[in-house]
């Protein structure tokens, strides 16, 4: 049985660290991308304050299509180079936005949103997609969040029979 932590006043790198040892203990065991990525979204949803949304976009033919996710329902289909998502997947990095309103071409698929990070996903120099989170609070994501999350990224993918 898995139990969910919640921060107990840490600070967000310690936090972080308690986190990615959830992450660990969650996908030992399983290497199915889809179940792993659905719990993932789910970790970070509930420990996580301050967002609205958490999911993941997978790569497709024709950008990215929506794959697991905790929120509101969100946009299907991001074309090729389009919003946040997008240009994470054409810098292959992570973009982080203050301010989603600010950043040209977002796609508001929730209009709370006031901030977004999103983490590509790549393993063996191949692109899987993107970990998009989105918070109404306006620069709710630092540094530090970036960190965090490209760590909890690599276990995922260290855990996913990707290939």
């Amino acid at each position: 049985m898995f139990i969910l932590e919640t921060n107990g006043g840490e600070d967000k790198s310690t936090w972080y660290r308690r986190l990615a040892s959830q992450a660990e203990a969650l996908f030992a065991g399983e290497t199915d991308f889809i179940a792993n990525a659905a719990n993932c979204a789910a970790l970070l949803f509930h420990s996580l304050p301050g967002l609205n949304w958490a999911g993941f976009y997978r790569k497709h033919d024709e950008g990215l299509v929506l794959g697991p996710f905790q929120g509101k329902p969100a946009c299907v289909r991001i074309p090729h180079g389009k919003g946040v998502c997008g240009a994470a997947v054409f810098r292959r990095r992570t973009v982080l936005v203050e301010n989603v309103h600010e950043f040209p071409g977002h796609i508001a698929c929730d209009s709370a949103s006031r901030s977004e990070i999103v983490v590509p996903l790549i393993k063996d120099g191949c692109l899987w997609g993107v970990l998009d989170l989105d918070s109404p609070i306006l620069k709710h994501f630092d540094p530090v969040d970036q960190a965090g999350l490209e760590n909890l990224v690599e276990i995922l993918l260290r855990h996913s029979d990707l290939k």
